[in-house]
């Protein structure tokens, strides 16, 4: 892979596209294939450019609330105000906080700084990592910025000990517990699955590390597993996009951004690598910290055209975990088994359902392609709604007492409400195969709640209830038929579009989704769609044998296996790391094999090689 310093030339070549009207409130880009590897590069780089470039501009002279730490990086990148740079830094650090954030966003001024800050400004960062004790946080995205922040620092100050450390250990001590952590990190992801994985906002917590090590890591073998990794997440991300867009299902996303799909810090790197949707207001916040230093950082082709260059539907299996299990379960870090099927109309993306991350999980979706995702609800789903106190105990580490109040007043705000729109649920089984899914749900008698919610988004084209029980609707150019399993109501949504509330402990949701093209009228993809064969059981426990547009015989009981044209589907034994035209990994390989068309490239975490070459 190319590796290249983002020189001062590079900067000033590109000032001119930066000084146009930002990319987050202007035009829509139209998503398109650049064959040229220069011109691919130069808009790259435009796009780091304009992110740097808004950035410092908007520090304002005599204001310093204007001035923070992310303004300091891009004036220091462009080599600017070094002395103002210097004394507002110094004033920051005396009241430090933040924990792991603050520590990788120091770690990037003090990188980016080493030849331009002023002696007292260095002092003053060295003297708050000895007195301010950040906190190593309880996620895995917290354990990553931390260890690679504690890694690059004990690296720039070598040899001190533990007295100089807010931890009282030694710079060797420190070094040697991050570079073993970051390597332990890396094994597991790359052998059994991320563990936070394909989130919608914090694909930037992991890739902005990766690129530090990548960048700065003195280390030769530690540089390339930053970049190797930072490939690693940009093809998981690409695999899983519509036009820029995460689709599918998320270890972790938030009541706005499961909505709004593309409100997420996803879809900036969506923007800086592929240049095929808007970036988010401000660039996503965090991902200036990319932008910084992502000159230094050149996304293979094969990557971008994972992205951006499909020639028609395809099928995705990813293989992850959930995160570290403390209590209530057997299992540390049971498997998750995701689906994706991706079209240029549509998306479907799901995993096997189950409680398999704490609060934030979102199991299933139908994506719409739309020429400006800005604002819209370009999708549909469902969820069984749920909360207790046995999945707070199973991922976190906290006393039960408090947990459901205190977790509503730390930005989840929906997690104990009855209308939520965000979490998983133990009493939710989903199956997927191509574009129809299968979702049921047996709730006993003392669950927290006993009804499904489906979300119908404020931006369908059509809806339309009919009387054989299907709900058809239309999102952007895909048809999409909804069938709830149980009788149901429709409730308002505050933001627009409204819930589907359904009061029954057996209950469900069936979707089949179809591209507008495949039908002469909406009349034909309705009387195809009434015309499949449907059988629905909801006593003792719910199941439903279903044969999709796709010609598959589709079978799914609460409790057992899901079971296609006749053969059991075994999750286990089938679902590889990665699997589909583009991504393919065995479990436990440390190893992920790259394709599209000719390209091929393969990273190999066991060796720390890369392997590119094209295919006769």
């Amino acid at each position: 892979m190319k590796f290249v310093r983002f020189s001062l030339w590079t900067l000033f070549f590109f000032a001119a596209a930066a000084r146009a009207q930002p990319s987050f409130t202007g035009p829509a880009p139209v998503p398109s294939v650049i064959q040229d590897a220069g011109e691919r590069r130069a808009a790259y780089l435009s796009r780091v450019q304009e992110v740097i470039a808004w950035r410092a501009g908007l520090v304002k002279p005599g204001e310093p609330a204007t001035f923070g730490m992310a303004e300091i990086a891009a004036k220091l990148l462009r080599r600017e105000d070094t002395r103002a740079c210097s004394a507002r830094l110094i004033e920051l650090l005396e009241t430090p906080s933040g924990d792991m954030f603050w520590m990788f966003s120091v770690t990037c001024v003090s990188y980016l700084g080493r030849d331009q800050l002023t002696s007292a400004a260095k002092a003053a960062v060295r003297e708050a990592w000895r007195t301010y004790f950040p906190l190593r946080g309880d996620t895995e995205n917290h354990w990553v910025m931390y260890y690679t922040s504690l890694y690059l620092m004990a690296q720039l100050w070598p040899g001190e000990p533990g007295e100089r450390w807010f931890n009282g250990k030694s710079s060797a001590e420190n070094f040697a517990e991050a570079r073993d952590y970051l390597i332990h990190w890396t094994g597991v992801t790359t052998t059994i699955g991320q563990g936070e994985y394909d989130c919608t906002h914090y694909i930037g917590e992991y890739s902005i590390p990766m690129l530090y090590l990548a960048t700065w890591a003195a280390d030769p073998g530690m540089r390339q597993r930053g970049r190797m990794m930072l490939d690693y997440l940009m093809a998981d991300y690409a695999a899983e996009t519509l036009n820029g867009i995460y689709i599918g299902s998320h270890a972790r996303t938030d009541d706005i951004t499961v909505r709004e799909k593309w409100n997420g810090l996803a879809s900036f790197f969506g923007w800086l690598m592929f240049g095929n949707c808007p970036p988010t207001a401000a660039y996503g916040g965090w991902g200036g910290y990319f932008a910084f230093v992502a000159g230094n950082y050149e996304l293979p082709e094969v990557i971008y055209r994972i992205g951006t260059d499909r020639a028609g539907a395809y099928t995705h299996h990813e293989r992850k975990r959930t995160r570290h299990r403390w209590r209530n379960s057997d299992v540390r870090n049971a498997p998750v088994y995701k689906t994706a099927y991706v079209t240029p109309d549509y998306a479907v993306g799901s995993d096997q359902g189950g409680l398999l991350q704490p609060i934030q999980q979102h199991s299933w979706d139908v994506t719409w392609a739309v020429p400006d995702p800005r604002g819209v609800h370009n999708t549909i789903y469902s969820v069984q709604a749920h909360y207790s106190t046995h999945e707070l105990m199973m991922y976190f580490t906290e006393m039960p007492d408090h947990m459901p109040a205190a977790v509503t007043f730390q930005g989840k705000p929906s997690y104990n409400q009855e209308d939520k729109l965000l979490g998983g649920s133990p009493y939710e089984q989903i199956f997927q195969q191509d574009d129809a899914l299968i979702s049921l749900s047996d709730i006993p008698a003392g669950a927290t709640f006993g009804h499904v919610n489906g979300f119908f988004s404020k931006d369908l084209v059509r809806l339309e209830e009919d009387p054989s029980g299907w709900i058809f609707t239309q999102g952007g150019r895909a048809y999409i038929a909804y069938r709830p399993l149980a009788p149901y109501e429709w409730r308002p949504l505050e933001k627009g579009g409204k819930r589907l509330y359904s009061p029954h402990r057996q209950n469900g949701t069936l979707i089949q989704a179809a591209a507008v093209g495949e039908f002469k009228s909406w009349s034909d993809f309705r009387a195809a769609i009434r015309a499949l064969p449907l059988e629905i059981t909801l006593q003792p426990t719910p199941r439903v044998i279903f044969t999709s547009l796709r010609g598959r015989k589709i079978e799914c009981a609460y409790g057992s296996a899901p079971n296609v044209d006749g053969r059991a589907i075994d999750h286990a034994k089938e679902w590889k790391l990665f699997s589909g035209p583009y991504l393919n990994a065995e479990v436990g390989s440390g190893m992920l094999t790259l394709t599209h068309g000719r390209l091929k490239r393969v990273l190999d975490f066991n060796t720390l090689t890369i392997t590119d070459s094209v295919v006769p």
